[in-house]
């Protein structure tokens, strides 16, 4: 549960009492890193006594620029921070908002009043761990404040609205507003999309005595006929109930078009209540509620539904409103076990702390499953085909709110680096067997991972097919790149799980990844995988860095996991062409001109091209697995160190006041030279680990793109020292010089205001690279051998979750004075641990010792990280001290 103060007063939901009702109390803000940034109290956070970091964060500022999320496994709700559902979104034009199950959207949003008056905007919202909440301005002489939460597993969401009366007892009449938008989340808006968002069939709506009810009955053109349901009410009877085609509450219901001018700095959010594809409809209910003197009620509205029919969305709503105050404190429970998971002491980054411990909870909001997807390929938009099977269940971590909610194959790829850093296991498993049943039905088992599947199944881009351009050149319906990192992906897992049952079920989609890549995806057979990459701009050549990189990873990891399960013919071939290709790479690949990797090659002959795209930076960032050794960066120390040096500066990374991350295409980069000077989560994230594989970790290196990551979160100076938008979550863009911060673009042309994969630059770095947590559970081993950055005293985790059990890590730098603390229980699954430090590069070791006992014999090892000095020992607590001369 949340560790702010809890009110512990009785409160009264509509007649019912309820004891000890856990509604977080405001609490008064503590000072954190987050806090300490943003001044004037625009951002404040409440500190939880095991790590320090915040349990809460509240912003004051700018509210009806701001988008925020409460999510559930089933359901999750978008708004704005001062309390209002405004249009935003851009897949299907201003419908991203509001109440969705996946993959179908309930209502717009939910209004509420007092005694004929409308509640006001919000004065401050906070983000809670699980949940949202906002301090409403007095209404008709009353207190109010309303928290939202989606409880896991629930096909609905929950508004509780106390209220608190300061004078005698009185009653007061509550009025809720709902404004249904029964849709899909495809088929989106987008010219030449059939069926279209525009064939939207209207909302009917019907007061039932008890509940507004919302439904949508029908198909769109060469759709399937659907049975759309949703219900918005409270536990008791209203006294009235009504339906219409406005009911917006305080909002006018204004429709924006989505062609109006002024863009991207207008029209903002607040100005559009609905968007050209909204053909819902509105109701109200009535409620008399009496208030004590000096008390507080609180009612609990939820909006509930489902696409399998009305009856069924009857039964979402029962369950939603059973017992809501114990389902919100399930809810905080249960997000703060997640916070128990990998608990950080950071004395000299409280910052990056802070970004790893709210990275957890973005990682938990995005986590979301869905049943029966009817697996079809539409071809970008061009086609509704029968479906080609169906998936029954699907777990996955989405990509982004509010435009990016469903299954990637890329973005679940770099979030799995963070989830098991946090010790979310199950969500990222999930993700991974939901890619390949999607695939396999998609792509009649060819290996193939599929790029883009919306929560019904539906899928826009990633089918095994492809066709020839004009000019000749290939057009490819599917990106190389999210296949050949998939083996990597199930190799992560089961290292850090020691899951051999997963590994087996992964194995043969694995080996069928890359024997594909290998035999269908290298037509010159000069060893560089053809296709699609991660950049996702026209102008490269066919072979691109990233798909190389990753291509010679992921041969490999697949050698490690083969040889785990005796296959020694895989072993054989992945290992041997790894090996052939890896030696051939830096010859190839380094464009000496710039001091950095080409980008693509062109043929004929494999001439380099370099448009000084992000992907440059993957060399250094992807980290190998030689015959059971850890190897970090494929770039050769001496170019891995000049590249990564090469971008530290205003033509390839950003410069405050804007972010200092890395540019998704440098200054005078592209196609078209014109560059495009954009800071992305992920662009940042993969310098961030390159400047971590090769020793950078201090300030104005790794540090710098850590705190570009960490900063939207909590306190950008692009702001004013505020959260980009919603305070702890990482957005996908941050305020670069060609897009400029969120909260001052229109409604239409945003980024994502929560997305996963940039936690990747912020957890990964702390838990495996400061901590040098390297596991290997899947073969019994775990070596621990921590780099403290440069003019940070020390680094530490407890809990951190590893195999099957959870193991602490501690080390610190005095001086000449290495010291590595390792508490590893024999519930993890490490039969062999070796602990160690690495020392900086250059450096000679002059003693060490272990648990008090001088050492004769150790195991040095120079790396692109340094000089690892490690001992083997066995399970248990023990202390590593290294000196160096």
């Amino acid at each position: 549960m949340s560790r702010s103060l809890m009110a512990a007063a009785c409160t009264v939901a509509l007649g019912t009492t309820v004891v000890a009702a856990s509604l977080p109390a405001v609490a008064a803000p503590g000072r954190t890193a987050a806090a300490t940034a943003a001044g004037a109290g625009s951002t404040t956070g409440t500190a939880g006594p095991a790590t320090g970091s915040p349990t809460e964060l509240s912003v004051s500022t700018r509210l009806a620029d701001r988008r925020e999320v409460s999510a559930g496994t089933r359901a999750y709700s978008i708004g704005f921070e001062d309390g209002r559902f405004y249009a935003n979104g851009w897949h299907i034009t201003g419908e991203m908002g509001g109440v969705w199950t996946p993959p179908l959207k309930l209502v717009d949003g939910v209004w509420f009043g007092l005694d004929g008056q409308w509640v006001g905007q919000a004065t401050k919202f906070t983000s809670g761990r699980g949940y949202t909440r906002y301090d409403l301005p007095d209404t008709a002489g009353l207190q109010v404040r309303r928290t939202d939460f989606v409880p896991d597993g629930v096909r609905g969401a929950l508004f509780g609205l106390t209220v608190t009366n300061p004078g005698a007892a009185r009653s007061t009449t509550l009025s809720v507003d709902a404004h249904s938008e029964l849709m899909g989340q495809y088929p989106w808006g987008f010219d030449g999309v059939t069926p279209n968002a525009s064939d939207n069939l209207p909302d009917k709506g019907s007061y039932d005595g008890k509940n507004l009810v919302f439904t949508d009955d029908g198909a769109l053109p060469g759709a399937p006929t659907h049975h759309y349901a949703a219900l918005v009410g409270t536990a008791v009877t209203p006294t009235t109930g009504q339906v219409g085609d406005q009911f917006h509450g305080a909002q006018a219901g204004h429709r924006c078009t989505g062609t109006e001018p002024g863009a991207p700095a207008d029209p903002k959010p607040s100005a559009c209540d609905d968007g050209p594809f909204g053909r819902g409809t509105g109701g109200r209910l009535t409620y008399s509620l009496k208030l004590p003197a000096g008390g507080s009620t609180t009612v609990w509205l939820a909006v509930a539904g489902s696409d399998q029919g009305l009856a069924t969305a009857r039964g979402e709503l029962a369950k939603a409103l059973t017992d809501p105050a114990a389902a919100l404190a399930k809810k905080q429970a249960s997000r703060a076990a997640l916070s128990q998971m990998t608990q950080l002491s950071l004395p000299g980054d409280p910052l990056v702390q802070d970004a790893v411990e709210w990275g957890k909870q973005n990682i938990a909001d995005l986590t979301q499953n869905a049943t029966n997807l009817q697996v079809r390929w539409t071809n970008q938009g061009k086609q509704f085909p029968a479906p080609a099977g169906t998936v029954p269940k699907a777990t996955w971590i989405g990509a982004g709110f509010p435009d990016y909610p469903w299954i990637f194959g890329t973005d679940a790829e770099y979030t799995a680096f963070a989830s098991v850093s946090v010790g979310q296991f199950e969500a990222i498993k999930g993700h991974l067997r939901a890619l390949r049943d999607i695939s396999d039905l998609l792509n009649k088992r060819s290996g193939v991972v599929t790029h883009e599947v919306v929560s019904d199944g539906s899928i826009w881009f990633g089918q095994d097919s492809r066709s020839t351009n004009p000019d000749g050149t290939t057009a490819y319906n599917f990106n190389t790149d999210e296949t050949v990192k998939f083996p990597s992906t199930v190799a992560l897992l089961w290292r850090w799980t020691g899951d051999n049952a997963f590994r087996d079920e992964m194995y043969d989609f694995s080996v069928r990844n890359l024997k594909y890549v290998t035999n269908q995806l290298d037509a010159d057979h000069d060893g560089w995988p053809e296709g699609l990459g991660n950049v996702e701009r026209g102008g490269m050549g066919p072979e691109k860095l990233d798909n190389t990189v990753y291509y010679i990873r992921g041969l490999y990891d697949l050698a490690d996991l083969a040889k785990s399960r005796h296959d020694g013919t895989t072993y054989a071939w992945a290992s041997k062409l790894a090996r052939r290709i890896h030696d051939r790479f830096d010859t190839t690949w380094w464009y000496a001109a710039a001091s950095q990797y080409a980008d693509s090659l062109v043929d004929p002959g494999d001439q380099q091209s370099f448009q000084k795209h992000w992907i440059g930076q993957t060399p250094m960032e992807a980290e190998l697995t030689v015959n059971g050794r850890t190897v970090a960066g494929l770039a050769p120390y001496a170019h891995g160190t000049a590249a990564l040096a090469g971008r530290e500066n205003d033509c390839y990374s950003g410069t405050a006041p804007l972010s200092t991350g890395l540019f998704h295409t440098a200054c005078g980069g592209g196609a078209n030279g014109l560059g495009e000077k954009i800071v992305f989560g992920l662009t940042t994230s993969i310098q961030s680990i390159g400047e971590g594989n090769y020793g950078r970790l201090g300030a104005g290196q790794q540090q710098r793109y850590t705190h570009a990551l960490a900063d939207p979160m909590f306190a950008e100076p692009a702001t004013g020292g505020t959260p980009d938008e919603q305070p702890g979550a990482m957005p996908e863009i941050f305020p670069s010089p060609d897009q400029g911060a969120n909260i001052d673009r229109c409604w239409t042309c945003r980024s994502m205001f929560m997305q996963a994969w940039g936690n990747y630059g912020t957890a990964w770095a702390v838990v495996h690279q400061w901590l040098g947590v390297q596991p290997d559970l899947g073969s019994g081993r775990l070596v621990v051998v921590p780099q403290v950055p440069t003019g940070q005293p020390s680094a530490s985790v407890k809990h951190l979750r590893l195999g099957g059990g959870f193991a602490d890590v501690a080390t610190s730098v005095t001086g000449s004075r290495y010291t590595t603390t390792l508490d590893v229980p024999r519930s993890v699954g490490a039969t062999k641990v070796w602990v160690g430090h690495t020392l900086p590069q250059g450096a000679r070791v002059a003693t060490v010792t272990l648990d008090g006992h001088r050492l004769d014999r150790w195991t040095t090892r120079a790396t692109h990280r340094g000089l690892e000095v490690t001992v083997p020992t066995k399970p248990g607590s023990h202390v590593l001290v290294v000196t160096s001369r």
